[in-house]
């Protein structure tokens, strides 16, 4: 039986019986591109080749990088990324509304059985509605804006089974952590990596993106999930429509050529990562009294409303220890909304939060407000290398919203059950 990204790239091509190292012609149904990669970068080429967008429809803009833009440099690039938007009469542009791999599928664009592009290296976030979506470079883009097609290698599909179910204040970020750890960075080489299992199942929506995201930090070009009945319910809440054949794409069958990765959700505990990277991951416990001086819960795997409220439930009635700042950058501005009108905007202020702009922001690289030379982050981010986030001197940890919130607490690096247990 095909695998489902086999499936996914058999419906984009129009090619049955494909296998692992065919080559294919693939049309495309949607293609991503924000500020920092998308016209200020494809217009040249474009206009190179006098060539215009070959389905407006089908496009999406988001504004997320130079958010906000307090330079005359990246007030220039948002000029020229609304101008081309009007000029091209693209209708699903995205001004100051959030990261795109959280807008995208908040608004209902992202379907099961689509195959997507984005100007992004973390756009397998689309793999967890089911689509087909990995990251391209401009250059590419520009190719796919002009004749709406990309060529592409069928993948082998390393499956990735998590079994049983996840413990309280155990999450995503804490699992994709152990998979780096286990299989290292790299360690997709390139291929889809597919998530299947209970714990999976369990998963809500947000907390399966962060899976799909951080496929790219295991080196895979697209980081599936088979849609349910979860995917239906979110995708029919943002109001996007289902479409009739979405059954078609519930397959969690392995590669008979590739690799079967098991874990054991029941005995995973919260992780963090030091630096360099996501792979240096451990049980959060061994960091204990480990010393950050800031906090930062942002990004799209660590500032979406769920995200939001599992800091919130650690924090609530709590304040943070002298010597942290606790930065907190939601990831859209409609998950911000929503999370105020919940209160749990007004939980995390009250525990001493400083905000920042919905945006890409300190997670990579930009903006004023930056890591400053020697300083120790704690992050909800994807990834941690060397100087992403500021000084190169800086040094990043990567933990989960509740892990980021308990030792923000508690003044160092803890396991979060340790903090709410007390």
């Amino acid at each position: 039986m095909p695998t489902l990204a086999q499936t996914l790239i058999s419906k984009a091509s129009g090619q049955n019986n494909l296998t692992p190292g065919d080559v294919v012609m693939c049309q495309v149904d949607l293609a991503m591109i924000h500020d920092s990669g998308g016209p200020r970068r494809v217009k040249p080429i474009l206009d190179r080749l006098n060539r215009k967008i070959w389905d407006r429809d089908k496009i999406v803009v988001v504004t997320d990088h130079y958010v906000p833009a307090d330079t005359d440099e990246t007030r220039a690039i948002q000029l020229l990324t609304r101008q081309w938007v009007q000029d091209q009469a693209i209708q699903h542009f995205y001004d100051e509304q959030g990261i795109c791999h959280v807008v995208l599928p908040e608004r209902g664009h992202l379907l099961p059985g689509m195959f997507c592009v984005g100007g992004d290296s973390h756009s397998p976030t689309g793999g967890a509605f089911g689509a087909y979506m990995f990251g391209i470079g401009a250059t590419e883009m520009a190719g796919v804006l002009a004749t709406g097609e990309i060529w592409i290698k069928v993948p082998e599909t390393i499956l990735i089974k998590w079994d049983n179910h996840l413990s309280p204040l155990v999450t995503a970020k804490d699992m994709m952590l152990a998979t780096c750890r286990k299989i290292g960075m790299g360690g997709g080489r390139y291929q889809a990596i597919q998530y299947t299992g209970d714990a999976i199942r369990d998963l809500p929506m947000q907390e399966r993106m962060t899976l799909s995201n951080m496929a790219a930090e295991l080196g895979a070009q697209a980081g599936l999930i088979a849609p349910d009945d979860v995917t239906a319910a979110y995708i029919q809440e943002v109001g996007g429509v289902m479409p009739p054949n979405w059954r078609d794409f519930q397959i969690d069958t392995p590669d008979p050529d590739g690799e079967v990765i098991l874990f054991d959700a029941a005995h995973l505990s919260p992780q963090i990562a030091a630096p360099h990277s996501p792979a240096n991951a451990d049980d959060a416990s061994l960091f204990h009294h480990t010393a950050f001086d800031v906090a930062y819960i942002g990004a799209c795997t660590g500032a979406k409303y769920i995200d939001l409220a599992a800091a919130a439930s650690v924090l609530k009635g709590k304040s943070i220890a002298k010597g942290i700042t606790l930065k907190v950058a939601p990831a859209s501005l409609r998950d911000q909304r929503r999370a105020e009108a919940d209160g749990i905007m007004q939980i995390l202020e009250s525990a001493g939060a400083q905000f920042l702009s919905n945006s890409c922001g300190i997670c990579a690289g930009y903006g004023s407000d930056r890591l400053g030379e020697h300083e120790v982050c704690l992050s909800s981010t994807a990834r941690n290398f060397r100087g992403r986030m500021g000084a190169p001197t800086s040094q990043v940890y990567l933990a989960s919203p509740y892990t980021v919130a308990a030792s923000a607490v508690a003044g160092y690096m803890t396991d979060p059950r340790q903090v709410t247990e007390g």
